[in-house]
């Protein structure tokens, strides 16, 4: 059972209520209600197959609630009210609340025959309609920000992994969503280009204006970015809290049984590396 969390009492940018998500036999979430704070920094942590991603693939739309609504400040996602009742959402109301939404994915997406600036304004030029030369300016102030401004003719065959990344991020904050998915963004880069990817996103946690939901099994950078850490296991929040609750004192055994993997490390059978648990 979930802990209670003292939240401030604003309107959710973003409410799960009641959701549950399944594919054919298998539920892999359960009665799921959350809210999320204006601003707030939530981190998600727990085992392979606990149901992270797909909290944050339904937010996105990328699959579709079995059971259960998700709000967007205030607005359905996947309903809208018609005749005094809820009914599927059309195409442009989804499309229109969904753009308050930006994701960053493991894996970069970019388009590899446009240069970094154009991968960065494409969506600003033909899906806001803004003209080319405030939707290169905008981009510019964001690749500036995530320290990409002399790339900006470059390719992604040109780019190491963790500049694609950056240019992800980029593309999704150009868009200025009033909150940002995380999917386990440094996953699939290299040990030695994490660091500059985390860096990023944390100068972006410190501005504090947006809401952030960051699917991480780096949990020192859970620790350090998170107003909110929630441990997902079974397809349920089992616990919530502070970073310092949940990594200091935690209270179900399931909970410390993780984070004792974590701290501790476990071999991996094929070459013996250390790996986090959370990578499990």
């Amino acid at each position: 059972m979930s802990q209670n969390i003292a939240l401030n009492k604003e309107r959710p940018v973003v409410s799960y209520q009641n959701i549950t998500k399944s594919f054919g036999d298998h539920t892999v979430l359960t009665e799921l209600d959350l809210d999320i704070q204006p601003g707030e920094k939530i981190a998600l942590i727990g085992p392979s197959g606990s149901g992270k991603t797909t909290i944050a693939r339904l937010l996105m739309t990328l699959e579709t609630p079995t059971s259960g609504t998700i709000e967007v400040d205030g607005e359905m996602l996947w309903h809208m009210p018609e005749r005094g009742k809820l009914v599927p959402a059309s195409e442009k109301h989804q499309h229109r609340v969904r753009s308050k939404i930006g994701m960053v994915f493991q894996h970069f997406n970019l388009f590899p025959h446009m240069t970094i600036l154009r991968n960065v304004t494409e969506a600003l030029i033909h899906v806001l309609k803004l003209p080319k030369a405030e939707a290169e300016g905008r981009a510019l102030e964001i690749l500036t920000r995530v320290g990409l401004q002399d790339h900006t003719k470059h390719y992604p065959v040109q780019l190491s992994g963790g500049q694609k990344q950056r240019v992800a991020i980029a593309r999704a904050l150009v868009m200025q969503p009033q909150i940002m998915l995380f999917d386990e963004v440094t996953s699939a880069l290299d040990p030695e280009l994490v660091g500059e990817v985390l860096d990023v996103i944390k100068g972006i946690a410190a501005q504090g204006d947006m809401a952030m939901m960051l699917i991480t099994h780096e949990m020192d950078f859970a620790r350090d970015v998170a107003d909110r850490v929630l441990f997902t296991d079974g397809g349920r929040i089992v616990e919530q809290g502070t970073p310092q609750q949940i990594f200091e004192s935690p209270q179900s055994p399931r909970l410390q049984t993780f984070l004792t993997r974590f701290l501790n490390g476990r071999p991996d059978r094929e070459s013996g590396n250390r790996v986090a648990a959370g990578a499990e």
